[in-house]
């Protein structure tokens, strides 16, 4: 069966099945609609491009009830371990080989390579009408972001953003908290990550390749260099060619939050600053970045919302007694504030909402963040994902904008509209940066 016309079955299938399913809404986007069980027959034809370190707990697991027909690695001793786990389906080193030989069977593909290959090896795939879930941050720059919603819209395919934690029942009572007015007006928040990515220089130390690693297909759109082990264990985020820093790395976590309670679409301006200068090959560690946003409904003062990494932290936390928390987000509002982490929240101060009770909650549990884009696959719906590329992709475009703001070494002036900054003709060469030759998106 062409994976076409397996689509139009599974639709068929999951819409008998779940009826009219839920058509609740949280205000910023639409609830994922639940396609209950679709029948056993309807199984998604999956693959995984990059198999290795976030795969394991999250993404090998969340997809393992459905048929995986491809797994691809450009290390060999990933694809030997890892693949061991899924014996039907075939191996590649080169996602490209596997969508020529699987494309027209796949129904989705979840990738999870270093940031700079998240866009081609998600845009390879939509072109060929296969549904994406990508690791956060969605790409590795903004234009390449824009690129992937695009031909996401163009072919109506169900994505989603690897923020799991979106899916956690945490962040819904606080959205409902945020939106029900229970602090007032907002009027600025703070989010703080003690995370550190950067800050190191690279190790130019001549090493040899690891027998089974295919070097230039890891490179992949990076300038050619020789290998050095130094960019693995998670450093490649560190240095500029691969990653974002620390914010690249968590960003999208903790700002989804602010994202999904104040339905944030971009900011207007960007500013940067941390205790070193900026480097043109590596990421600072302990990274500060202040946006404005447009001025929420009913006020009349743009939204500031912050940004710190490393041991920065923001100077409200004194005043809430949160200074020794290593992360979190605080709502700032007119009656009050909100402090939440990934498990747990709280209202502050504590003696002045003593018997607060809490609104009744009205966001619905999630299915699961892998299963919200399962089900949305099955029922041919690209907006039924909570971080389909629409939504999260505004999300990583704003975190993307900090390191730009650093690297330019000025407050900056953004357009959205135009994705455009328009106060700094430097800022135009890291919005959409070089690739190398072939590996264009």
């Amino acid at each position: 069966m062409s994976r076409l016309n397996r689509r139009s079955f599974m639709k068929s299938v999951a819409l008998s099945t779940a009826g009219f399913g839920l058509a609740a809404t949280t205000g910023a986007f639409p609830a994922p609609a639940f396609s209950r069980d679709a029948n056993a027959n309807s199984k998604l034809n999956l693959a995984h491009v990059g198999v290795a370190g976030m795969q394991g707990p999250f993404h090998r697991g969340g997809i393992a009830k459905e048929n995986r027909i491809g797994v691809c690695d450009v290390d060999e001793k990933f694809l030997e371990q890892y693949g061991a786990e899924m014996p039907n389906a075939k191996r590649y080193v080169d996602f490209r080989e596997m969508y020529a030989e699987l494309g027209d069977k796949l129904d989705g593909v979840v990738i999870t390579t270093p940031d700079h290959t998240h866009a081609i090896a998600a845009i390879e795939a939509m072109k060929l009408g296969i549904a994406a879930y990508v690791e956060k941050p969605l790409a590795h720059d903004v234009y390449q972001i824009r690129q992937m919603q695009k031909i996401a819209r163009e072919k109506n395919l169900a994505t989603q953003m690897g923020t799991q934690i979106h899916a956690g029942d945490n962040y819904r009572r606080v959205v409902e908290l945020v939106q029900s007015g229970a602090i007032g007006e907002i009027k600025s928040v703070d989010v703080w990550c003690g995370t550190v990515w950067g800050g190191k220089p690279r190790n130019t130390d001549k090493q040899e390749v690891p027998k089974g690693l295919h070097w230039d297909l890891w490179l992949g759109p990076a300038p050619e260099r020789d290998y050095n082990s130094c960019y693995f264990g998670g450093s490649w985020r560190g240095f500029w060619d691969f990653g974002n820093g620390g914010m690249g790395d968590m960003g999208c976590h903790f700002m989804d939050l602010v994202f999904w309670a104040l339905d944030l679409k971009y900011p207007t301006t960007i500013e940067a600053n941390a205790a070193e200068a900026a480097d043109a090959d590596y990421a600072p560690k302990d990274l500060q970045v202040k946006y404005e946003f447009p001025a929420l409904p009913g006020s009349k003062s743009p939204l500031t919302v912050t940004w710190s990494d490393g041991a920065r932290k923001p100077d409200s936390l004194k005043e809430y007694g949160l200074e020794n928390y290593g992360n979190g987000v605080l709502f700032i509002g007119s009656e009050g504030a909100i402090y939440s982490n990934y498990s747990q929240h709280t209202i502050l101060p504590k003696d002045k909402f003593e018997g607060f009770k809490a609104p009744n909650p009205t966001i619905p549990k999630s299915v699961g963040h892998h299963q919200e884009w399962i089900d949305a696959i099955k029922t041919g719906g690209r907006g039924e994902t909570t971080c389909n590329f629409d939504y999260s992709g505004r999300l990583a475009e704003t975190i993307l904008l900090g390191p730009v703001a650093y690297r330019c070494g000025q407050k900056l002036v953004y357009d959205a509209e135009k994705m455009k900054v328009t106060n700094c003709d430097k800022a135009a060469a890291f919005l959409k940066q070089a690739v190398r030759a072939g590996w264009e998106v």
